[in-house]
């Protein structure tokens, strides 16, 4: 039997009932940052473990532990807090603070003296990695090649130039991935060097930042320069992405840009006097 009944919005008890309905993240366009707070955690290539990623006032990111510890424990100089999503180093005057990943991450020799209850988390954390490395859930990363080959073959941190900036990249220009969303929810896997756009060209340009700075020991460094293709191919390059997120700017970003600004004086580790091999893909200038 079919009840004739029409439904009136209400339950049984006369209270409203509304149906609830799914929402969907979005990025504000007044967010400072345009990373979803959902997709913030990330993993420690050399640890294993997790780090929440915040953007600071000058856009740069930062890697946090993702717990909160007690500021009494945690010296002055690591002390950080969030606001807005975005990172402050400093306290903000409660008794609790967040604390950098380096601080604490067992694969590396601390950056700052510990206090006994850092030297505990520090010293769980190493436990988890070892557990991690046992059961093969964490491959170690590669040992760096020899300076000679990297600056010879292939720079493992090559210095680009988009929109007459300079920028250190986190790795080889090949291996340069997007930093969008997918649907599915996953980082997208494709490269921001696509075979069908235009390319950057190698060449060796003054070592020497034109704002004054002293002269280096190298007089010219391999760019790969990008300020003769088109404007929105270079914005394409800032943003990190790959075309068809490009021409999809509602897509959120599911890791921050790993572009950092290049000093000559701070990463003249990664300056080389002479222009990389040729490879597909690739072209020099004289």
């Amino acid at each position: 039997m079919c009840s004739l009944t029409t439904p009136s919005g209400r339950r049984w008890d006369g209270t409203p009932s509304t149906p609830w309905r799914l929402r969907s993240l979005r990025v504000a366009a007044d967010s400072p940052s345009r990373l979803l707070r959902t997709a913030q955690p990330q993993r420690c290539r050399d640890c294993g473990h997790r780090i929440d990623w915040y953007t600071r006032a000058h856009g740069q990111p930062v890697g946090l532990h993702p717990q909160e510890l007690d500021a009494a424990a945690v010296p002055v100089s690591c002390r950080w807090h969030v606001d807005s999503g975005i990172a402050h180093a400093a306290g903000d005057g409660t008794r609790w603070c967040r604390i950098p990943h380096p601080v604490l991450c067992p694969a590396h020799e601390p950056t700052e003296q510990l206090t006994p209850q850092l030297a505990e988390l520090r010293r769980r954390l190493a436990v988890r990695t070892r557990r991690l490395l046992d059961t093969g859930a964490l491959t170690p990363p590669p040992s760096d090649p020899p300076a000679a080959e990297v600056s010879v073959c292939r720079p493992a941190r090559p210095v680009l130039q988009i929109l007459y900036g300079r920028y250190l990249a986190a790795g080889p220009i090949d291996d340069i991935q997007c930093v969008a969303q997918t649907r599915r929810r996953h980082r997208c896997h494709y490269r921001v060097l696509a075979p069908d756009t235009p390319a950057g060209i190698w060449t060796l340009m003054p070592a020497t930042a034109a704002r004054g700075q002293l002269a280096l020991p190298a007089a010219d460094m391999a760019v790969y320069d990008l300020t003769h293709i088109p404007y929105a191919e270079q914005l394409r390059w800032r943003t990190q992405r790959c075309p068809a997120h490009a021409a999809a700017p509602q897509a959120a970003d599911l890791a921050l840009a790993e572009w950092e600004v290049f000093d000559p004086l701070l990463h003249h580790w990664h300056i080389h006097s002479r222009l990389p091999a040729t490879s597909p893909g690739r072209r020099e200038r004289p």
